[in-house]
């Protein structure tokens, strides 16, 4: 499902009477290698879930597998973020890059090997560790673009469609890449997917890493000015918003688990996939409406609004007893999530402390797999051990996690930077 881009510009390289856009900065390659080179990431931990179950034929090993996919993320994510910013992009991408694939590969082969489930636990957790964290990096990448390149007059918008752009590219990967998952495990077997996400690794994040814009958000390294104390990173304006990423990540993980155990017990399982893109229909639009908001329809306004939705949708789940039902459900669960995502990675845009962008949004994106591969796990436990119905609690739970965090954020949260004096002197 293609993405539109933001702040679309002639395909002819710009002149110097035209006003700079985003997409004559970067070019017009950038958007889709971006957007093709995340898909791996948002594949992996559904594509475990899937190989571990059909080739060791257990659901709880499925899931406590995919657990340690968001346990190696977890701690080595940030890791990843803050290597980028003192060592710069490239470099680390190539890297993790090069790793990530050969712990799929070895992932691949391990599952289906003699060895026991220490080694499957482990495999996965290496999977987690060395994940390329391609959503945060772009992030960052499209941030100092705009704050470096365009006209002061021209930053907030195109910020805010960026923003509005990265959050729907995350919902399409995030939505789509389980549906890919189940279409190629159905087609081609249960290794088909992690192999698949190898390979897409290799090809599509090494042109993302060797990208011109790799080199725009300057290395720490390089520069005269220290990068902010690591203190700043768990300051109350930013946990707040790491709080509501993992409760966008719950959402994910426990949704696309409930629902499975939902199309199994109508007998049609492996249509799960496909029936959790209504969410994704929804969340994509609305994610690309957001750039239209009123500049006073603020923020902290918009994450309240549109977690308010969220909550609504997930209380729809637990009367959701037939099919069109659950459809429109996950309609209205979508139109909540979309902007409840850009507004997040805005706000975090504008409080990462100086030279710890790439770290601050790898963590939030960290935040997302954590939740998304442990409410896998506790989901699936509590379908296969108490039913759909009792499962569908989760995802309740996780909208209210959203909302306290929203609350929090309206409360007496501030943003703190100030990008646009920051990139005048970049």
């Amino acid at each position: 499902m293609p993405a539109t881009q933001p702040d679309f510009a002639p395909s002819e390289a710009p002149s110097h009477t035209t006003t700079p856009t985003l997409r004559g900065a970067v070019g017009p390659a950038y958007f889709p290698v971006a957007l093709l080179a995340r898909f791996p990431y948002a594949m992996m931990v559904v594509g475990v879930l899937t190989l571990v179950v059909a080739a060791r034929d257990s659901l709880t090993l499925g899931g406590v597998t995919s657990a340690m996919v968001g346990l190696g993320t977890a701690i080595f994510g940030p890791l990843i973020g803050a290597g980028a910013d003192r060592w710069g992009q490239r470099p680390v991408l190539l890297i993790a890059g090069l790793a990530s694939s050969l712990s799929l590969f070895a992932l691949a082969w391990v599952v289906y090997s003699p060895l026991g489930t220490w080694a499957v636990l482990v495999s996965a957790f290496l999977v987690g560790a060395t994940a390329p964290q391609v959503p945060p990096m772009s992030r960052s990448r499209l941030v100092g673009v705009i704050f470096r390149k365009l006209p002061a007059a021209r930053q907030q918008k195109t910020m805010n469609s960026t923003m509005a752009y990265e959050s729907a590219a995350d919902e399409i990967t995030f939505v789509f890449g389980p549906v890919i998952v189940g279409l190629l495990a159905a087609t081609l077997g249960g290794a088909a997917p992690i192999i698949g996400a190898a390979v897409l690794t290799l090809v599509f994040l090494l042109a993302f890493a060797m990208h011109p814009t790799a080199d725009v958000v300057p290395k720490n390294t390089a520069t005269h000015r220290e990068p902010a104390p690591v203190g700043e990173l768990f300051a109350p304006r930013l946990l707040v918003l790491l709080a509501g990423a993992l409760g966008i990540g719950l959402i994910f993980g426990s949704t696309l688990t409930v629902l499975t155990s939902f199309m199994a017990d109508l007998g049609f399982a492996e249509r799960a996939g496909l029936v959790y893109g209504a969410m994704g229909v929804g969340s994509a639009i609305f994610a690309l409406a957001a750039a239209l908001f009123p500049a006073s329809f603020s923020l902290e306004a918009r994450w309240l609004s549109f977690g308010g939705v969220l909550l609504l949708g997930t209380i729809g789940l637990q009367f959701a007893s037939v099919l069109p039902v659950l459809i429109l459900v996950l309609l209205v669960m979508g139109v909540g999530i979309g902007p409840t995502l850009v507004t997040q990675f805005s706000l975090v845009a504008e409080r990462s402390p100086h030279g710890r962008s790439a770290t601050v949004m790898s963590m939030l994106t960290t935040a997302i797999v954590i939740g998304q591969s442990s409410s896998t796990a506790i989901t699936g436990f509590i379908a296969e051990n108490f039913g759909t119905q009792i499962s569908a609690i989760v995802p309740l739970v996780a909208a209210l996690l959203i909302i306290l965090a929203a609350v929090g954020n309206a409360l007496g949260v501030s943003n703190s930077r100030d990008y646009s004096r920051e990139g005048s002197e970049g």
